[in-house]
């Protein structure tokens, strides 16, 4: 069975071009959405992806209508393959129940897959530069030194409870309960 799926971004734009075309393919069912290709929560998409098996074709009119992420189309891809089921994109020609339509949705994955291994490479050469010029990665702490050792001070002694301490240097009293825990572990004294 041909399975149609047509996505619209907002309210003002209609889906009556997509369908008609998913019509004139021969899609015997129809999901029509309103929402971002960028969201995963598209229940449409999912009803879909739930009634697809062994032999079935998905068809969209264009492959952006089914995903704006490469990493999400791939991902819906390999989902399609594991039920057994085709898919098909109207516009660039793309059909991976033929043999070129496999190798080409295999080319796009190779492509994606060199962008994520560029973009690592990219991420370590730039910790590595930081680290080289003794800069370290991740958010900065939101307590100085100082201010670590007053609340461990603070809480150690009674004066204050963790919730306290965390209302006094405006964090999160996940933030208190994480140095505090730190502190035990370590068993070491913050030091100014």
């Amino acid at each position: 069975m041909l399975l149609g799926y047509a996505r619209v971004s907002t309210d003002d734009q209609d889906t009556a071009a997509q369908v008609a075309a998913l019509e004139s393919a021969g899609a015997g069912r129809i999901f029509t959405e309103r929402a971002s290709g960028g969201r995963w929560d598209r229940p449409e998409l999912h009803r879909m992806l739930d009634q697809v098996r062994a032999g079935d074709v998905v068809v969209v009119w264009k492959l952006d209508r089914l995903s704006r992420s490469l990493r999400d189309l791939l991902q819906l891809m390999d989902q399609l393959d594991a039920a057994g089921a085709g898919f098909k994109s109207l516009t660039e020609a793309i059909d991976t129940t033929t043999a070129a339509g496999r190798m080409m949705m295999q080319v796009i994955g190779a492509f994606a897959q060199f962008e994520r291994d560029m973009v690592r490479e990219r991420t370590r050469a730039g910790l590595a530069a930081a680290a080289a010029q003794g800069r370290k990665g991740g958010r900065r702490p939101k307590l100085t030194r100082e201010q670590r050792a007053m609340v461990v001070r603070l809480v150690g002694t009674g004066e204050k409870t963790a919730a306290e301490a965390a209302r006094l240097f405006g964090v999160n009293p996940s933030t208190v309960s994480r140095l505090l825990a730190t502190e035990r572990h370590t068993g070491d004294e913050l030091r100014l």
